[in-house]
């Protein structure tokens, strides 16, 4: 959990750093871009990968060897003397940061119960939420009183010491062993270290590199959009990513030791719910861009004031998470996710209305909203997908939710960026509604995922550790 919080945090403190770091350092804005693109290229490209090399190797030891190397790259950072060494050293920290994220979920599968996951998943988003919303503040407090490099230093300490504890301290066996939970003493799940031979699946390399050349591909041309919009290279770059996924899903049917074993992505529940994560977190993030975009330039507010405007969304969005994890309990993840992505489509449509006569108490109300749908569907859909997973790939599974999480924001923002550059001089409400209908086609996939009974429609079949209790 405080891997994830740590990565979290350091995505937002950048973002306060990146004028001044532009400044020392003599950067253009394109480089500048770079150093959060490159990050961002790194981990989706290899999360999915990073999460099989947790099924095979430990999870604990890969959240380990995250930790190390993401506080190595963040002192780096610290010491950096140009642009080309930030831009480098983010790219290190995002493959390092992939290492530790799926971990992070796959640690929680090992730990818990399938019907005591909801809370756990729940204190972990809300933590996640909670360093979102401190961000921008401790970034600005650094950046003022020590320089943009403090932002980096920050990181360094905690990280080292979280991954030499899990070098460290061993997991505590459960005190009734779960016939899923592999025996921490095999080297590989279900394999006796005696007869880890032809036995255990080898790794998927050329799915892994397919995979990962599809997302660069596809992450790659959606962030380019904000800035060059809808170009020939942009094109060819989602025709590349398009050629690559097919490529990687013809591997997939052929090859003997899939990257994404058949028990990981056929449940229908699984797909649904990382659906539902594409649909809502690029509904939140092309909102949170939007409406960054309309308090700060058409509203004359200032960061700081943009920053206090915003932050009920991620108020509700902390201490929405274990009511949703509650509500998912007594009336399924069904239901709690519709809830969800009702509140996420209200608050767009809220936040579409604003204009130069709007109360600051309704767009804060909007942005409530916001977060308050959003942390519901986070919550709940992880929720589902680690239930779902069987321990031996629960690493990958944390690869898919979080891809999904990276892949997602960078679509909502293309398209509200498309939508803000075809409707010129009409405002930002076309964007947000259609953000608005992006959210509300969540829908469609909350009908696919487990009602109270634990029984996703059209299956007959009960999802494990839906009905918690029992």
């Amino acid at each position: 959990m405080l891997g994830a919080v740590l990565v979290a945090l350091d995505g937002t403190v950048l973002t306060i750093a990146q004028p001044a770091l532009r400044h020392d350092l003599h950067a253009s804005f394109a480089q500048v871009q770079w150093t959060g693109t490159g990050y961002l290229i790194a981990v989706a490209s290899l999360l999915v990968f990073a999460g099989r090399l947790g099924d095979r190797y430990g999870h604990q030891r890969m959240f380990a060897l995250g930790m190390l190397g993401f506080g190595a790259a963040s002192a780096g950072l610290w010491a950096a003397p140009g642009v080309g060494w930030v831009i480098g050293l983010r790219v290190v920290q995002g493959v390092f940061g992939a290492l530790l994220q799926p971990a992070t979920l796959g640690m929680l599968r090992a730990a818990f119960p399938p019907d005591r996951l909801g809370m756990p998943v729940a204190l972990r988003t809300s933590a996640i939420g909670l360093a979102v919303a401190a961000g921008p503040l401790v970034g600005g407090v650094l950046v003022i009183h020590f320089g943009w490099r403090s932002v980096f230093l920050l990181n360094v300490v905690p990280a080292l010491v979280l991954g030499v504890l899990a070098l460290l301290v061993r997991a505590p066996a459960p005190d009734v062993p779960d016939p899923d939970v592999p025996d921490p003493d095999v080297p590989h799940p279900y394999v006796p270290a005696g007869q880890r031979t032809s036995a255990v699946a080898r790794l998927d390399l050329p799915g892994a590199l397919l995979l990962a050349t599809a997302l660069i591909c596809l992450v790659h041309t959606l962030v380019g959009v904000p800035e060059r919009g809808w170009t020939l290279d942009g094109m060819a770059g989602l025709l590349a990513a398009a050629a690559a996924a097919g490529a990687f899903v013809r591997h997939e049917r052929r090859t003997a030791d899939p990257l994404l074993p058949p028990d990981v992505f056929g449940p229908v529940a699984v797909r649904a719910a990382l659906g539902l994560l594409v649909t809502a977190s690029a509904a939140m993030l092309g909102t949170m861009f939007v409406g960054s975009h309309v308090l700060q330039d058409v509203l004359g507010l200032d960061p700081l004031r943009t920053s206090l405007t915003a932050l009920p969304g991620a108020v509700a969005m902390v201490l929405g998470a274990p009511a949703s994890a509650v509500l998912m309990r007594r009336r399924g993840a069904r239901e709690t996710t519709f809830l969800g992505t009702g509140l996420l489509t209200l608050g767009v449509l809220v936040l579409s209305r604003v204009d130069g006569g709007t109360a600051t108490a309704v767009i804060s109300g909007g942005f409530l909203l916001l977060g308050a749908g959003f942390g519901a569907v986070m919550v709940t859909a992880t929720a589902v997908l680690v239930r779902q997973a069987p321990v031996a790939s629960a690493g990958v599974t944390g690869g898919l939710q979080q891809t999904a999480l990276n892949v997602g924001p960078a679509l909502g923002t293309a398209a509200a960026t498309t939508v803000l550059t075809l409707s010129d001089g009409t405002g930002t409400a076309p964007a947000l509604t259609v953000l608005a209908c992006a959210a509300a086609l969540g829908g469609l996939f909350c009908v696919r995922l487990p009602g109270a009974d634990g029984r996703s429609p059209g299956t007959g079949a009960r999802c494990a550790g839906d009905i918690e209790g029992e």
